[in-house]
């Protein structure tokens, strides 16, 4: 059996028709514990984060968690936020060496996706693409790594706080942007946060989300966006792209939990393909 596993950050709980299971991520907030795994209660972990006072953070899958999800498996595509912001990639190796001691004559590969969210699902739409067409695994592979090459992943973050409590961002900064009302734009680079611009008010900072696509190449194709509590941003979003590429491929979502807790109500993640 060819199975598709990936860590929560996925922004997918479940992936209908394919054989797929993911490994949850937690978020703590004070002393409370949130699991991100189906049956979130997501306003209820948002409000908490708006509302502490003290401190709150995130931990990845453990080897063990990993592993579990591994099992029964003859080939195993493990996908992982990057690699540069989170520990989930070197669970899920270390999961891997140890499925393969038990299972040696089985195939794992674990993908550093070098982002988030929608640009996960977009490597797993791929890999179910070139699996119905008869690939095998190291055409699987190879298609996969010549794919990435024309996924980007673009966000924007409505509130920086959680971003200043992870120890990604200066407290006192992170301040200042909350009560400007800025929200920053940013970009996958090379596995890691690139900020790359502060824009006062969400319809503005929608507009230069869609001028950044097309500076950085879209040419109408696939486009995945993740929202936070936010679909107002999201459908207008998708109103910028359409009206330039009426056929382009675009679906909307959900942020589940890392993912929220790292856009922020309002906040959200584009996945989208470049030519």
């Amino acid at each position: 059996m060819r199975k598709i596993v990936a860590d929560s950050s996925s922004n997918l709980y479940e992936y209908p028709g394919l054989p797929y299971d993911y490994a949850s991520l937690q978020i703590t907030v004070d002393d409370r514990n949130f699991t991100d795994a189906a049956g979130l209660d997501l306003v209820e972990m948002v409000d908490a984060l708006e509302h502490t006072k003290k401190h709150s953070s995130t931990a990845c899958p453990a080897t063990g968690d990993w592993l579990a999800k591994y099992e029964g498996a003859d080939e195993i595509f493990a996908i992982t936020i990057s690699a540069k912001l989170s520990g989930s990639y070197e669970s899920a190796k270390m999961a891997e060496r140890e499925y393969l001691e038990e299972h040696p004559d089985r195939k794992i590969w674990v993908i550093d996706s070098r982002m988030t969210g929608p640009g996960m699902r977009m490597i797993m739409e791929k890999i179910n693409e070139l699996s119905d067409k008869g690939c095998n695994f190291e055409e699987i592979r190879e298609g996969v790594i010549k794919y990435l090459e024309n996924v980007k992943l673009c966000f924007l973050l409505a509130s920086v706080n959680n971003l200043a409590n992870a120890g990604r961002l200066s407290k006192i900064i992170a301040k200042a942007i909350g009560v400007l009302d800025i929200k920053m734009l940013g970009r996958a680079k090379e596995g890691v946060i690139d900020a790359f611009g502060k824009f006062r008010g969400q319809a503005r900072a929608i507009k230069e989300t869609f001028v950044e696509m097309m500076n950085n190449g879209y040419n109408g194709g696939k486009v995945r966006i993740d929202h936070v509590l936010n679909l107002a941003s999201a459908e207008k979003l998708k109103e910028y792209i359409v009206e330039k590429f009426p056929d382009a491929d675009i679906v909307i979502d959900t942020c589940k939990g890392l993912c929220s807790y790292y856009a922020e109500r309002n906040g959200y993640i584009v996945g989208y393909e470049v030519r």
